[in-house]
């Protein structure tokens, strides 16, 4: 007889507890028209997703020649550890590591280089620069397969070039 008391006092205790269902009736719908709390956001072309819609400036970082040094050698030797398809896969993806963004280590660590059609960069990367994003580049790297493109991204201005993506020529 204890239990069935406890069970109701438990439940009586949890029905107590418990919102009461909302029975106000929701308002109605406003005919006024909405105003914007954020500025406009771009389309993938970086024309404005809204009429009256503005493109914004540079993203900060303005380009100069050492940081195309910079992109440049950074495509150059990145490519240049991904050309060794003979190498071991572990001494190739830990070489190949250091030029890699986070994402793109994890990316390529399950690569077996044996795979990889490359075996040499054949002369240096040339940039493709836009000059309103400082944050990126792609890069085309020639090699004995084929131009290959190199995209590099940075968190700064003085922070290193790093590889997203290498991806071999078309066929």
């Amino acid at each position: 007889m204890k239990k069935p008391l406890t069970l109701l006092a438990v439940a009586l205790l949890c029905v107590s507890c418990a919102p009461a269902a909302n029975t106000t009736p929701a308002p109605a719908a406003s005919t006024s028209q909405p105003t914007a709390s954020a500025p406009v956001s771009l389309s993938a072309n970086s024309g404005p997703q809204a009429p009256g819609g503005t493109i914004p400036a540079t993203t900060g970082i303005s380009w100069d020649q050492a940081s195309k040094d910079k992109a440049v050698d950074a495509a150059g030797k990145a490519m240049a550890d991904f050309a060794r398809p003979a190498l071991e896969e572990k001494q190739w993806a830990n070489d190949l590591a250091r030029w890699l963004t986070p994402q793109a280590t994890a990316d390529y660590s399950a690569v077996d280089p044996a795979n990889i059609p490359v075996s040499r960069v054949t002369g240096p990367a040339t940039l493709n620069v836009d000059d309103a994003n400082g944050f990126g580049v792609m890069a085309a790297v020639p090699t004995d397969a084929g131009p290959y493109t190199v995209q590099l991204l940075r968190t700064g201005k003085d922070a290193p070039w790093k590889v997203n993506r290498l991806t071999p020529p078309s066929p």
